[in-house]
């Protein structure tokens, strides 16, 4: 699997991982939500790079000007519902993209912290031939992204994956190499320390579903 830490320069996109985990502007969810939208729209033009192009020609008022667009369609796929402002931000970049929503989200049979994933919920286009990219902000034990791209690839296979987080934890990367094939793209924001006992990232910056639409019933 390759490997893209954007973080490891000094970009603009710093600035709005510094306030997504800034517990003093944590109240405020508007800016929460299009700081993580921003951070999509920076990773989707860093995807961009490393997609193939065909050449086409574009008719102007005073001529034919040559010029490139990408060359397999793209499907955007969603965890949700932390996942939804991270989507828009890709949406926003690839404004033609094909969608995908799909629920993954722990689930505790015990009161204690070991959990399942459940995935209980999709709409997914068909993926055959496509550039993928599955978008969840947060990468902690990797068990829901292998979930969800179990999941994906029932619906075909892509011309490529791409996984899309915001922060992520060594553990998780980990458990994505082991479980995951190797022509697959993981690109990640920002990386963390480690896990909490609880299996929560830490530094991290709490639960992103929650900062962004309020606390889950």
């Amino acid at each position: 699997m390759k490997i893209h830490h954007l973080s490891a320069k000094n970009t603009i996109m710093n600035q709005f991982l510094g306030e997504i985990r800034n517990v003093a502007i944590h109240t405020d969810r508007m800016r929460f939500r299009r700081n993580i939208e921003r951070i999509g729209e920076i990773m989707a033009y860093e995807i961009s790079k490393e997609l193939e192009y065909t050449a086409i020609d574009i008719q102007t008022p005073l001529g034919i000007k040559q010029t490139s667009k990408i060359k397999h369609p793209i499907v955007i796929t969603s965890i949700l519902r932390a996942g939804l402002p991270f989507h828009q931000g890709f949406l926003n970049i690839f404004d033609n993209a094909e969608n995908g929503f799909i629920s993954a989200a722990r689930y505790h049979s015990n009161a204690d912290d070991a959990f399942e994933i459940k995935v209980e919920y999709e709409a997914i286009a068909d993926i055959t031939s496509k550039y993928v990219v599955i978008a969840d902000p947060m990468l902690a034990t990797g068990q829901s992204i292998v979930a969800v791209f179990n999941k994906v690839i029932e619906k075909g296979y892509p011309k490529e994956i791409h996984l899309a987080v915001v922060i992520a934890a060594p553990e998780g990367i980990a458990h994505l190499e082991k479980e995951l094939p190797e022509n697959c793209h993981l690109w990640i924001a920002s990386l963390d320390e480690k896990l909490d006992d609880r299996f929560y990232i830490v530094p991290g910056l709490g639960d992103a579903g929650d900062l962004a639409y309020g606390p889950k019933l």
